[in-house]
């Protein structure tokens, strides 16, 4: 049996042998099973979660370990996706928790499980390769190199405070650099994570606050396309909004750019809801876009978008570059209990077979669930798992990838 793991009021964290671990579906509770869980990845951090009681099964009932005990969560590392919640019960004034994608949490034998499964492989994004003792070195060097650059400015602080593994890689001159350029966006996402209203729980970083000239987004993506290893430029940070609000700027960049020369690959991360622009960036000679998506249906989409463009304007958008020959995948935000319910998965299939999108992305999505539940459509069917889920999207469409990264397309 795995056994359920609580923390107490000092945020130590133990196991309580006799009581099974439970995970979280949507709204609902049960034991992990052995095929629920994996060891903790390396790299994967215990968080303890207040104002919430730790849940576990005992005699066939779930029910709290006891009032004061705090339920545990895991913080996957790139890569992972996790397939339950942890499961608690919330109390009184419990605070609002930060913007991390919360993992159930099991032990055996000594040893911490967590409820996911790996997606991905790709040593790229390995935390070892960051935060490197010679990064602020190599930051100096790029400011002599690019001097009064203000994106330059910008991405030194992404990769100094908040850590940004893009930023950081245009300063180790390598794979894919960010580019942000918008600090407008035509959406109002309840889980961004860079813009969040005061009474919620912070950002964990700041909005880029000024546009670039086309010059200085051209000077950065040249410097790093001309030199560095499976070179992508990237436009559509967590630091900024909806860059194709932008496109003029990043229209007139890439042409710059691709006069100066053709080695690797310019990406756009984005929302897609603003077709017009996106259409304007793929005619400058785009290679590939990432769409942001949480759900294939329309009323889940805007509840969690908040915009005022619609899932329509997002498959016009896809239509419009894979016209132009651009790859396109799918950042699938996947929130466990949600993506997996029949009702979703059938509309998952539906968009995948109109669009022609080449590959999926999954990625957690960092939110408290307490907040996204009550605004998200009321669950159908009982949701049928995230393996499952991801199991038959891989079968109905062998020729999407599925996984986690990016790929440079040579």
């Amino acid at each position: 049996m795995f056994s359920a793991v609580y923390a107490d009021e000092r945020g130590n964290i133990y196991d309580a042998p006799g009581y099974a671990a439970v995970g979280r579906s949507g709204r609902d509770d049960r034991m992990l099973a052995d095929d629920d869980l994996i060891p903790l990845p390396p790299g994967a951090d215990l968080m303890f979660l207040p104002g919430r009681s730790a849940l576990a099964a005992k005699d066939g009932a779930v029910t709290p370990i006891a009032a004061p005990l705090a339920a545990v969560a895991a913080m996957l590392p790139a890569g992972y996706t996790r397939t339950y919640l942890p499961a608690y019960r919330l109390q009184a004034g419990a605070p609002p928790l930060p913007l991390y994608g919360y993992a159930a949490v099991a032990m055996r034998r000594g040893r911490f499980y967590a409820a996911a499964v790996k997606s991905d492989d790709n040593a790229k994004w390995d935390p070892r390769r960051f935060n490197t003792p010679d990064l602020a070195g190599r930051i100096a060097a790029v400011r002599k190199e690019l001097p009064g650059n203000r994106l330059v400015e910008h991405l030194a602080r992404c990769s100094l405070e908040w850590h940004c593994c893009t930023a950081q890689n245009l300063f180790y001159r390598r794979w894919e650099a960010g580019i942000p350029v918008s600090p407008a966006c035509n959406a109002d996402c309840l889980g961004c994570i860079s813009r969040q209203p005061a009474e919620c729980c912070p950002a964990p970083q700041s909005r880029i606050d000024f546009v670039p000239e086309p010059d200085e987004v051209a000077a950065v993506g040249v410097y790093h396309l001309g030199k560095a290893p499976q070179a992508i430029v990237s436009f559509g940070q967590g630091c900024e909004g909806e860059p194709s609000l932008e496109a003029d700027t990043i229209a007139a960049a890439i042409k710059i750019m691709r006069a100066e020369t053709v080695r690797g690959m310019v990406n756009i991360n984005t929302n897609a809801g603003f077709t017009a622009g996106i259409e304007k960036i793929a005619a400058a000679g785009l290679d590939s876009m990432r769409v942001s998506v949480i759900s294939a249906r329309p009323e889940g989409h805007k509840a969690y978008y908040r915009s005022g463009y619609s899932l329509d304007d997002v498959q016009a958008s896809i239509a419009v570059a894979k016209a132009r020959g651009v790859h396109v995948s799918l950042n699938m935000l996947l929130l466990p209990g949600f993506n997996d319910r029949p009702e979703e998965a059938a509309a998952w299939e539906e968009f995948v077979e109109a669009t022609g999108i080449d590959m999926i992305q999954l990625r957690n999505l960092n939110i408290d669930p307490e907040a996204v539940w009550p605004v998200l459509p009321p669950q159908g069917a009982e949701p049928m798992g995230v393996k499952k889920f991801l199991s038959r999207l891989a079968e109905r469409f062998p020729a999407v990838r599925i996984g986690s990264f990016s790929r440079y397309i040579g």
